[in-house]
């Protein structure tokens, strides 16, 4: 891995150069490290889950669990830690018919 010496992003290789992915700054190889460089494909956003509330839900995970609005038996779920380490998570749940939300505790 390589920073910019200018803002500290991290860098990409291209062709002869390593080009800074935030701000355009580009340094040339260094020699000395070019055959420990490694190359990956660009990443995709194709698997990120959306984690914003106003978000569509596709692609949340869902549970069987029962809204107690309108008694569907589906819903979608983010898990949060919302206490401290050593307590369990909270299922934030959203009505994948309703969209009515709420909470469960483990």
């Amino acid at each position: 891995m390589q920073f910019c010496p200018e803002c500290g992003s991290l860098m990409h290789a291209q062709g002869e150069v390593m080009v800074c992915s935030s701000c355009g700054a580009e340094v040339e190889k260094d020699r000395e490290m070019a055959e420990q460089y490694v190359s990956t494909e660009e990443q995709s956003e194709d698997d990120v889950i959306e984690s914003d509330p106003e978000a569509a839900d596709e692609g949340k995970p869902t549970a069987e669990v029962r809204c107690e609005e309108c008694g569907n038996d589906r819903a979608w779920y983010t898990i949060k830690q919302t206490g401290s380490a050593d307590e369990p998570p909270t299922r934030f749940f959203k009505c994948t018919e309703c969209g009515h939300r709420w909470r469960g505790y483990s």
